[in-house]
């Protein structure tokens, strides 16, 4: 047996064994925990694909849709690498959305937190999120925020209209916009050659959420974790500048400055943020309000421009 057919039959042996052994852990899976009706898909992949094929057109609505005339308002499925009950039903889900952190736990799929980070906002349990999560509430009623937040809109978006030349994408430039606007508030970068090389890195993070979650079969996955570490050591190089520069006395208002403010609030609960929690909670408010905050404008300017009279009156006013 040559070197190539050693190769293939060692791959098929052991493909044939994962496939055998993925079909029958799901099975018992099922049969133990008493899941919903559905389907688990392919053996770790799941239906992963079909999602992510509906997440990529114009009506990604199909994927729940045929499910739920198939199984069901609540039904069984498998995701980026983990099997999943979908709710479609509205009363289930104020029950738990009701019921979170007593009877329900928020979570991601081990493949997101990867890309998140364990000390982002989104993962974080206890002590440590709800100090976070008070000083960005606080952050986010401040005057400091209040007093240039319009003004720095205001001039982002000149900014990014007169770079226009002829034909643009709009969701594009609000994402830009929502991207700077952001990395403004949080970390008192204008617009520059260091915020485009995030932006770049930082958007192929955002592509890994709604992809294949194996690295070994999944480019985009791969790319998406070297450019999380690469984001991770541009915000770690910020943090440790900022320290520096605090240390000569040196403040900036912001989401940064309210975090090492933090620090010094801290000592009870046992000592200020380190410099991984600091990277994981800013890369985690870079993702909120990317894909919201630029669908809202988006629409908004879709739908004033198709009524001139809510156009005028908003002018007027």
């Amino acid at each position: 047996m040559d070197a190539i057919n050693l190769f293939l039959y060692l791959f098929l042996s052991v493909f044939t064994f994962y496939l055998v052994r993925g079909m029958a852990v799901a099975h018992l899976r099922r049969r133990k925990n008493r899941l919903p009706p559905g389907t688990l898909g392919l053996p770790f992949i799941g239906e992963t694909l079909q999602l992510i094929s509906a997440y990529k057109t114009e009506n990604p609505e199909p994927f729940i849709d045929d499910r739920v005339s198939k199984y069901g308002n609540i039904f069984t499925t498998h995701v980026f690498g983990e099997p999943t009950v979908f709710s479609a039903d509205p009363e289930t889900n104020r029950f738990i959305l009701q019921n979170e952190g007593r009877l329900f736990e928020s979570s991601y799929p081990g493949s997101i937190q990867n890309l998140l980070g364990r000390y982002s906002l989104l993962l974080m349990r206890g002590t440590l999120h709800k100090r976070m999560h008070s000083l960005t509430m606080s952050f986010a009623n401040s005057s400091i925020l209040k007093d240039h937040l319009l003004a720095d809109i205001d001039r982002l978006v000149r900014l990014n209209l007169d770079s226009w030349t002829g034909r643009v994408f709009l969701m594009d430039e609000a994402k830009k916009i929502t991207f700077n606007l952001t990395v403004k508030q949080l970390m008192s970068f204008d617009p520059c050659e260091w915020t485009e090389n995030l932006m770049k890195e930082y958007m192929l993070v955002i592509e890994g959420f709604f992809s294949i979650p194996l690295p070994i079969f999944s480019s985009t996955y791969r790319k998406a974790i070297q450019a999380r570490t690469k984001v991770a050591e541009a915000l770690g190089l910020v943090v440790r500048d900022r320290r520096k520069e605090r240390e000569g006395g040196e403040r900036k208002n912001d989401m940064l400055e309210s975090l090492f403010e933090g620090d010094g609030a801290a000592g009870v609960e046992g000592g200020g943020f380190s410099d991984e929690e600091i990277v994981d909670f800013i890369l985690a408010l870079l993702v909120a309000g990317y894909e919201t905050t630029s669908t809202i404008m988006t629409l908004a300017v879709k739908f004033l421009t198709e009524t001139p009279h809510a156009l005028s009156q908003l002018k007027c006013g």
